[in-house]
């Protein structure tokens, strides 16, 4: 058995991440522009806010630049709807990766990380998950990474669903803002999306453990 064997499970996720980024990601960064995803997501009609949502969803298995999707919703929509579809597409792609790893189930989980592994990973998201997800996703790579760990390891759902919407909808209506006010002021934007995620995070966590 591997000394670390949940350390390994975690890389192999990344790899699986990050691979199709190293072979396709120059294509699809050529071809993702924020003139070219418009493009391609107007080109589905009265169906182009369903079409970004998929695209976002489908940064699970394709290097689709996410922040870029997110401010082509926003010069679409708006500011409000724009980042309502977006903070609506990363917080289902969120759950997908999170599902999918849970329903592999514990036998999976213990025979990819052992048994000690799995258990200080349980232990780990048991007490930090909430932060590491809601920080997560304004990081590249990161947020499926977290979300499959988060499902493997079977952090509870209320908790879960809480910490990814902490960090989805700020990020998804910073970029959105990006992308309606033409990039006008992205710095601030970001550290908006930076911040937000752990302010929320902190007043839905004393929530939780009030409800608790």
């Amino acid at each position: 058995m591997p000394r670390y064997p949940l350390l390994i499970a975690s890389a192999l996720i990344l790899a699986g991440i990050l691979v199709p980024f190293a072979i396709w990601g120059d294509r699809f960064d050529e071809v993702f522009s924020l003139s070219g995803t418009q493009a391609w997501i107007t080109s589905h009609g009265s169906w182009a806010w369903l079409a970004g949502m998929l695209l976002l969803m489908s940064d699970l298995i394709l290097p689709v630049p996410a922040t870029l999707i997110m401010s082509a919703l926003g010069l679409l929509y708006g500011v409000w709807l724009g980042g309502l579809l977006a903070s609506a597409g990363s917080f289902l792609a969120g759950m997908v990766a999170y599902a999918a790893c849970r329903w592999l189930g514990r036998p999976a989980a213990l025979w990819l990380a052992g048994q000690q592994s799995l258990q200080r990973g349980e232990c780990l998201f048991s007490q930090h998950g909430g932060w590491l997800v809601a920080l997560s996703r304004w990081m590249p790579v990161l947020p499926e990474a977290i979300a499959c760990l988060a499902g493997l390891v079977r952090m509870d759902l209320r908790t879960y669903t809480a910490a990814l919407a902490c960090g989805c909808v700020p990020v998804g209506f910073a970029f959105a803002a990006i992308g309606a006010l033409g990039n006008r002021n992205p710095g601030l934007a970001m550290v908006l999306s930076v911040l937000l995620p752990l302010l929320l995070w902190w007043v839905a966590r004393r929530w939780l453990q009030r409800q608790a």
